[in-house]
């Protein structure tokens, strides 16, 4: 799995021209402590932490073939658990499923497909394991008022051990509608943070926001409703113009490391930013 971070020349300017990120009143607040860069073909769509601390990137040229070839065209913000790797999998316009693909420590790799259900988007923009490993909570474009949770594909005992069909298990309400999330993941077992591409400034008062989503209790196979606020915009710094991307997001629970990706536009969008943040006192 390579992928290393980069500076390109085009864009070694942009780290200087952004200051902290201020975050909503009350805790917790993000401190925005470093940027770096990686490629934006094999690493703009979304990243993950391993055991070790490294980073795992995607981004569009990390599809394999075989996948390819039957019309998997998308690939979003993964996730890893349980030193399984997580990929969510979408197809063209008229596709009427969407696949998740878990890579096991060994390298194998099984498929689970999900038949769309009826008003279910095709979009599958990133796929997040909870906690204890059982569930895998993924979403869909546009304005929304749910995320989608499946039972962890291996991980969880009701699945097929060898890849095939994968049932949607339950929802996650929102008290409030979203727009074009493009990753979730886990800080605690009732606890996601969300990076949004929404750049409408209508549902929240920040431009492609950060949101957390505050659950009652932790996922347990039962429909629940999440309380979603926003926390701060995502930086949108580049010596280039134009309308900028929010990608993928990552939490490492091991060193209270939180990413996020925003690909820049114009010629600078050959290399996305990776923004860090720690948690710090209110």
């Amino acid at each position: 799995m390579r992928r290393h971070l980069l500076t390109p020349a085009c864009l070694s300017a942009a780290l200087a021209l952004g200051a902290g990120t201020a975050s909503a009143a009350g805790d917790p607040r993000w401190a925005e402590t470093g940027t770096a860069y990686t490629d934006t073909l094999g690493g703009g769509q979304g990243l993950a932490v391993r055991a070790d601390g490294s980073l795992l990137y995607r981004g569009m040229a990390d599809i394999p073939l075989d996948l390819r070839i039957k019309g998997w065209n998308h690939v979003g913000d993964p996730d890893i658990a349980n030193g399984h790797v997580f990929d969510a999998y979408q197809g063209p316009d008229t596709a009427t499923s969407k696949m998740f693909a878990v890579t096991t420590p060994s390298g194998k790799r099984h498929e689970y497909v999900h038949q769309l259900n009826p008003g279910e988007k095709l979009n599958n923009s990133f796929a997040t394991v909870s906690p204890d490993g059982q569930w895998l909570v993924s979403g869909e474009w546009g304005e929304q008022r749910r995320l989608q949770v499946f039972p962890a594909p291996l991980l969880n005992p009701s699945t097929p051990q060898a890849g095939g069909e994968l049932k949607e298990a339950w929802q996650i309400t929102l008290d409030k509608p979203v727009r074009d999330i493009q990753g979730c993941d886990f800080v605690t077992d009732t606890r996601l943070l969300c990076a949004s591409n929404d750049a409408t400034n209508t549902l929240f008062p920040e431009i492609r926001p950060l949101l957390q989503v505050d659950l009652p209790r932790k996922v347990d196979g039962q429909p629940i409703t999440g309380a979603v606020r926003s926390l701060f915009a995502l930086p949108q710094r580049s010596v280039c113009t134009g309308a900028f991307e929010t990608e993928g997001v990552d939490y490492d629970v091991n060193s209270g490391t939180l990413r996020a990706e925003m690909i820049p536009p114009g010629v600078c969008a050959v290399a996305t930013a990776v923004y860090s943040y720690r948690q710090v006192a209110g």
